[in-house]
């Protein structure tokens, strides 16, 4: 007799083999003791099968097919179970099964220990062949989860950035789903990508996860646009925090309360991105200049209070006009001090009040006036955004 008769003798006890081999993984691998992500009767029908493809083989010698193993590895993988428990609940099963085998092979005086020997190499040769079914089949399945849960999540945070959802209990699902929770404060960020597709805050969502700060993402060809959750007083340093370190260019917005308010949140966060000064990176809060906001969101009248206000300054000679341009922009930061900008522009605070006095004869208008500094303040900041204002000149000025 050949270890055929082995393997019909066991194929007959085949069910009792299918329920020992599943209890023996379920004792041996922590992963499958939970009966509610692996059910019994689904682990013993997997073995059962295996071990069924196996004895067939030895027994006639059917043609190796890895299909049951194929299986196992797609239904571990929609059950959530580890690759590597998985692998580990494979061997568990081929050495019991083998043993099994050995243990009625010393039944049949005929089954010499050659072709035991023999036999063993063929059996982990299936072995080997059955577990990288089980590893292919679960990697794929795997991806194929990955990817239909990153397009859920995706949409969904689409969806909010959209305002397409507006209903106050699909809201919450939605925040639910995307472990947002259901009330804020929130932030939105907007950061511009170097190349389309590019992702400029790459990991940014696992360092925000560490910090305990839950957040959504989404891609779009020219900017990567989140949705954080700011659920304590420190979290929006820690979040600030996280976004700088990446590098990027990034605009925030305010904090808000209701996720309705989520496509204002992003216009204010690319206002705030569009606001950023320089080529380098950077974050920007929209809270930390909303005047500037303002005149970015609006370039079209921004350029036309440029006109009224300060044209009659910008038709100066290049020199002229930068001087002035420059002792306005240095007396507004320093809240209308005279000696405060002599001391940052290097001239005395006589030549400030000069030329306050030259920009007051240019335009007719009064800078005691708190409307006329409203206008002029507002229009600074549309010519700096134009980038028409002069860049160069010299470090100290004695007139």
């Amino acid at each position: 007799m050949d270890i055929s008769g082995v393997a019909a003798a066991l194929h007959s006890r085949l069910p009792e083999l299918g329920e020992r081999i599943a209890g023996r993984i379920r004792s041996d691998v922590v992963a499958y003791d939970d009966e509610s992500l692996i059910p019994f009767d689904s682990l013993r029908r997997s073995c059962t099968a295996n071990a069924d493809l196996i004895l067939n083989h030895l027994r006639a010698g059917a043609t190796a097919d890895p299909s049951p193993a194929r299986e196992t590895g797609r239904v571990r993988a929609v059950q959530g179970v580890p690759l590597a428990d998985t692998l580990h609940a494979y061997r568990v099963g081929f050495e019991l099964l083998w043993t099994e085998i050995v243990a009625e092979a010393r039944t049949h005086p005929k089954v010499s220990d050659d072709q035991l020997v023999a036999k063993s190499a063929e059996i982990w040769a299936l072995f080997g062949l059955y577990a990288e079914a089980v590893a292919a089949a679960y990697r794929e399945t795997a991806a194929e989860l990955t990817a239909r849960v990153q397009a859920r999540r995706s949409a969904l945070v689409e969806a909010l950035f959209t305002g397409v959802i507006a209903d106050r209990t699909t809201l919450w699902e939605a925040a639910r789903e995307l472990g947002l929770p259901e009330r804020g404060p929130y932030a939105v960020a907007a950061a511009a990508a170097g190349a389309p597709g590019e992702e400029p805050l790459a990991g940014v969502e696992t360092g925000l996860r560490q910090a305990q700060l839950p957040s959504a993402w989404r891609l779009l060809p020219d900017q990567q646009i989140g949705l954080i959750a700011l659920p304590t007083a420190a979290a929006e340093g820690i979040f600030l925090g996280v976004l700088r370190r990446t590098r990027a260019r990034v605009g925030v917005s305010p904090s808000f309360h209701s996720l309705r308010d989520t496509p204002q949140a992003l216009r204010f966060a690319r206002l705030a991105l569009a606001g950023l000064r320089d080529g380098g990176p950077g974050v920007a809060r929209f809270d930390d200049d909303p005047l500037a906001m303002v005149v970015a969101a609006a370039p079209a009248e921004a350029a036309h209070l440029v006109e009224v206000v300060l044209r009659p300054v910008l038709d100066l000679p290049v020199a002229e006009r930068a001087r002035l341009l420059r002792t306005l922009e240095h007396w507004f930061a320093a809240a209308g001090s005279a000696t405060a900008a002599a001391r940052s522009l290097f001239v005395h605070p006589n030549t400030v009040r000069y030329r306050l006095r030259r920009v007051e004869e240019l335009t007719s208008r009064s800078l005691s006036d708190p409307r006329v500094l409203a206008h002029i303040g507002t229009a600074l900041l549309a010519v700096r955004d134009r980038g028409t204002e002069p860049t160069e000149h010299p470090p100290t000025e004695v007139n």
